[in-house]
């Protein structure tokens, strides 16, 4: 078999992980899919912190960085968190993500573990959809000077702990004044994140391929404060203008004790997440799955 991809990085769900049978579990998991992909021809290499806290072989172990260097694949194993996590790490060096749910929903990591095999292996040949993912650049200003600065495939959160009171923030889009918003927080998300936080608090589902974002208030004080969708082109600036308590979160990478006159300045990157699907993958199969949609029905 000529393989189309030469060299395949294995990415595993570590974040948390601790001794037990359940590691075990994944261990064996990840061990028999490092076996499988080199009896289809590829060369595999465990990522980094994977092969560490999994006890797997270090020998050819990679970084990040070297995985955009080295390999032409990332298979991940895991859930949709650590398909985030991997994804921003990846997205400025190319290389395309295949997805296997190890996880609880799996948005984006859509490959059943109990089906891989059957799809690897078409996959592997070369027989794929690619899909591509917008990413967030998000930095937060401090009387002018960045004390942080993020990426994000699914939003950018600004909000309070669960004892502070309302807060007020100030939104501008493109550097013209939207309104003050008095809530509990505020979402910017891209199209994948669409089905994350912003879904929970009421923000639309958004096809991946619209070049847009969404501007959800969480909680807000004035009902006709609504969600909106904008254009990916533009740059939303967040300040806040009251509250106790606020933090900013970057999908899972967070910022505390933001203060008045913080600015959270939000952007189109200049990179995408390469995704890839077996073929014949529809975002619409994956929504009615993990949606339940249909489900009761006649």
């Amino acid at each position: 078999m000529n393989p189309a991809f030469r060299h395949v990085a294995l990415i595993g769900k570590y974040q948390g992980t601790a001794p037990g049978a359940q590691t075990e579990a994944s261990r064996r998991v990840l061990e028999d899919i490092a076996g499988f992909v080199g009896q289809q021809g590829c060369t595999v290499s465990f990522e980094l912190e994977t092969a560490t806290s999994f006890g797997l072989d270090r020998r050819s172990a990679l970084d990040a960085e070297a995985i955009g260097a080295q390999c032409d694949l990332g298979l991940v194993v895991g859930g949709d968190g650590t398909m985030l996590s991997i994804g921003r790490r990846l997205a400025r060096h190319g290389v395309p993500l295949i997805g296997i749910n190890q996880g609880r929903l799996g948005f984006i990591t859509d490959i059943p573990l109990e089906g891989y095999q059957a799809a690897l292996t078409a996959m592997l040949r070369g027989e794929y959809d690619e899909d591509h993912r917008s990413l967030i650049e998000a930095r937060v200003l401090r009387d002018g000077d960045c004390v942080f600065e993020a990426l994000a495939m699914n939003d950018v959160v600004v909000n309070r702990s669960g004892t502070a009171g309302m807060m007020e923030l100030r939104v501008e889009v493109d550097g013209h004044f939207v309104a003050n918003q008095r809530a509990d927080g505020l979402i910017i998300a891209t199209p994948t994140g669409s089905t994350a936080y912003a879904l929970s608090a009421g923000g639309p589902l958004v096809h991946p391929a619209i070049p847009g974002w969404l501007l959800v208030p969480i909680a807000p004080h004035t009902l006709s404060n609504r969600p909106i969708v904008l254009a990916d082109q533009s740059e939303v600036a967040i300040e806040i203008v009251a509250g106790r308590a606020v933090s900013a979160n970057f999908d899972m990478q967070s910022l505390a004790s933001l203060v008045r006159g913080d600015r959270i300045v939000v952007r189109r990157s200049q990179h995408r997440v390469r995704f890839l699907h077996p073929r014949g993958w529809s975002y619409f199969d994956t929504l009615r799955k993990k949606l339940h949609w249909n489900e009761g029905g006649s």
